[in-house]
């Protein structure tokens, strides 16, 4: 069962001209496999008149879920390098797609191989890149008087608070590394002298920025 795994955080691109090729590199955070098909659409859309959309994409926490296109490129020479890029730095969840523009100067297949694979890697140096984690929510209910005690416990530990209400009493929901769950639980018991309540609710991977 994977644990963790790096994603992009929203989208970025970033431009390059190697030989008077234009090359224009988007990278994503994708939900699923439709997500990657959906993001590649919408780029080629967008880039319509270039001579080449190509693409990678890993659409799996456990990166078993990739694809790669040359798109016309010589085989072997823009997909799979940049397939080779997300891989190598640990990227899930993540789609790549590079347009090139052609100015007129044949670069060879040893050169397309470096221009796709360094355009990939100079938009992933631009990304933000997070971490995704497996993740448990918490929910904790306490007395107005212990809020104090849990704030101060909490403010150290790799934990988001993701809802407070305040009403009869206090109610937080956070999440944390699924890892974290038996000590942090262990340790907030004792904070609080044994006087709260902590309901255990859904997990899912989260984005620890």
């Amino acid at each position: 069962m994977v644990e963790n795994y790096l994603s992009a955080d929203g989208e970025c691109e970033v431009e390059t001209v190697i030989e008077r090729s234009r090359f224009i590199t988007r990278v994503a955070r994708i939900e699923s496999e439709d997500g990657a098909r959906a993001f590649i659409e919408k780029v080629k859309k967008q880039h319509s008149a270039a001579t080449h959309n190509c693409f990678a994409y890993v659409a799996s926490e456990d990166g078993n879920i990739m694809k790669f296109s040359d798109d016309g490129e010589p085989q072997g020479t823009a997909g799979m390098p940049m397939l080779e890029v997300l891989r190598s730095r640990r990227l899930a969840m993540t789609a790549a797609v590079v347009t090139r523009y052609f100015g007129g100067i044949k670069l060879g297949a040893g050169g397309l191989v470096r221009a796709y694979s360094s355009c990939v890697a100079a938009c992933l140096d631009a990304a933000n890149i997070v971490s995704n984690e497996r993740s448990v929510e918490l929910k904790i209910d306490l007395s107005y008087d212990l809020y104090p005690v849990f704030m101060r416990f909490v403010s150290d530990k790799k934990a988001v608070i993701l809802s407070s209400d305040f009403s009869d009493g206090v109610a937080i929901t956070c999440v944390l590394p699924h890892v974290f769950k038996k000590s942090f639980i262990l340790g907030l018991n004792d904070a609080l002298l044994g006087k709260g309540k902590i309901t255990s609710g859904a997990e899912y991977f989260y984005r620890y920025k």
